[in-house]
């Protein structure tokens, strides 16, 4: 008889047109995986009917596959949205039982955890309040809202340009007669002439050699003008090449007259007594900032004198940086004139009044300055260290890494999502609410982090789209359609028939 067949074939038709309008009605539902209908033939079990006789009494639905193809991804710009690229789940809680999901959408509840929209809280791997992330096991993923602590400053690393061009800080020469002069030589005083020869810092001694004649030594570099070059009462006379001194009057044979440099005493409030300053930033122990000035006077040709002090109290002589003929930082010394001991870096400490100890000690690494002709100014300045900071907003990284980003520009890590994979996903049990559940025939869980072995990565910000193909399942929805009408016409042929042999 054709009814059993005809009607086992509705049956299995009307299965599969749930199937398929299940899909279409979850083709907009976020990480939702379509299904198909698998059907298999059905025979009487009879030992004596012979093999080649055997007739099939219908259809019946073996089973509705999941397919988990991956689905489009969609940018929304939600901080907690995240979607799988390639093979994983989410792992999920629902008090303690654990789920599985492709839906990427995610809030913050009242307590701070992250969870999807039936309140199942996801899991991954805690960190702890220095960022180390912890893969010993799964937890509950929570975004902590406590401050992130201060970091004390202990180094400033600065990079400048010194110009090479800039005045040497000095005063005005000072002129000393030497003992046992007899002449009748007055002078105005000696006159820079050009404030940035390296010269201004030598000590010179003018001697006449007679009434006519002066010899120049410079005491510095040792050397003496040969032959004497004739004097003539107020012309003056060439000391270096930076500077000039001046006589009036007759001198004697023997007078002399020794010009020394006249250095500039470092006031920070005075930009006249040093060429260059910067500053930055530093944090103690607690949190509190202060300014650190830094302020840098040219002595001589390749050699700077270093201050540094915050900016409510007073700045002082750290050391001392040399440069070679190229411009080059050649070596550092303290305000003692000792080496370093650590090259390019200065040692110093600044008070603080805030309950943080004190003096908070520093240092100042500038390996990168350089001496060039040019503008004095900043390449790179970079102090360690930082204020005590408030979350501002997180991101989710392709490895699922939970990074917060604070209100003092630092980031730390707030935990890592993981991912489950198995070895039969069509082993899974469907539970709705685009949630699966662990069985024996989908095997254990492999819990692993994003973009590890054969699980995929994350895209936070974004969501995966349902992988439902609406013209294809439009196109089944038709064939579905045409199976139901000719099993049921299957039926009304067998009425037919009956009808006729009831009619004999």
């Amino acid at each position: 008889m054709g009814y059993q067949q005809g009607l086992s074939g509705l049956g299995a038709s009307s299965s599969d047109l749930d199937v398929i309008g299940n899909n279409i009605a979850n083709a907009n539902t976020v990480g939702f995986k379509s299904g198909a209908a698998q059907f298999a033939d059905m025979y009487a079990n009879s030992v004596a009917t012979a093999v080649g006789n055997q007739v099939g009494i219908g259809t019946k639905l073996s089973e509705v596959q999941q397919q988990f193809s991956q689905g489009t991804i969609t940018s929304t710009n939600q901080a907690l949205d995240v979607a799988i690229n390639g093979n994983g789940f989410f792992q999920l809680s629902n008090n303690g039982s654990l789920v599985y999901s492709r839906n990427g959408v995610f809030q913050l509840d009242k307590n701070g955890f992250i969870t999807n929209a039936q309140g199942l809280q996801l899991m991954g791997y805690a960190a702890n309040s220095s960022g180390i992330i912890n893969t010993a096991q799964t937890v509950p993923l929570s975004v902590p809202t406590a401050n992130i602590a201060p970091q004390a400053t202990t180094k400033i690393v600065a990079g400048l340009n010194l110009n090479a061009q800039d005045p040497l800080m000095l005063g005005t020469p000072t002129v000393t007669a030497g003992g046992g002069n007899t002449g009748t030589l007055t002078t105005p005083g000696a006159t820079i002439t050009n404030t940035a020869s390296g010269t201004n810092n030598d000590n010179f001694t003018v001697n006449f050699t007679s009434p006519t004649t002066y010899t120049v030594t410079d005491a510095t570099l040792g050397t003496t003008t040969a032959p004497p070059a004739t004097y003539t009462a107020g012309t003056p006379i060439q000391l270096g090449n930076g500077q000039t001194v001046t006589f009036n009057g007759v001198p004697a044979t023997g007078d002399s007259y020794a010009i020394a440099p006249t250095p500039v005493a470092f006031n920070q409030n005075s930009s006249s007594t040093y060429n260059y300053s910067t500053s930055t930033t530093v944090y103690d122990s607690l949190g509190g900032s202060q300014t650190v000035n830094m302020y840098f006077a040219k002595t001589s040709a390749g050699t700077w004198n270093v201050y540094a002090g915050t900016s409510t109290g007073t700045a002082s002589l750290i050391g001392h940086a040399n440069f070679n003929s190229s411009g080059t930082l050649l070596s550092t010394t303290n305000a003692a004139g000792v080496a370093t001991t650590t090259p390019f870096v200065f040692n110093f400490g600044i008070p603080t009044t805030d309950g943080s100890s004190t003096p908070q000690n520093l240092t100042l690494n500038i390996a990168g300055t350089t001496q060039y002709g040019g503008k004095d100014g900043v390449n790179s300045l970079q102090p360690d260290g930082y204020a005590a900071g408030t979350l501002t907003s997180f991101t989710i990284g392709a490895d699922g890494t939970l990074t917060g980003n604070y209100s003092n520009q630092q980031t730390a890590a707030l935990g890592q999502i993981v991912l489950a994979n198995f070895s039969n996903q069509n082993g899974l049990v469907n539970l709705g609410n685009n949630e699966f559940q662990q069985t024996s025939q989908s095997g254990v869980a492999q819990i692993s982090s994003p973009g590890s072995t054969n699980h995929g990565v994350l895209q936070g910000g974004a969501v995966e789209n349902s992988n439902v193909d609406l013209t294809s399942e439009l196109v089944n929805l038709i064939t579905a359609q045409r199976n139901y009408q000719a099993n049921a016409q299957t039926i009304k042929t067998q009425q037919t028939v009956d009808q006729t042999l009831i009619n004999l």
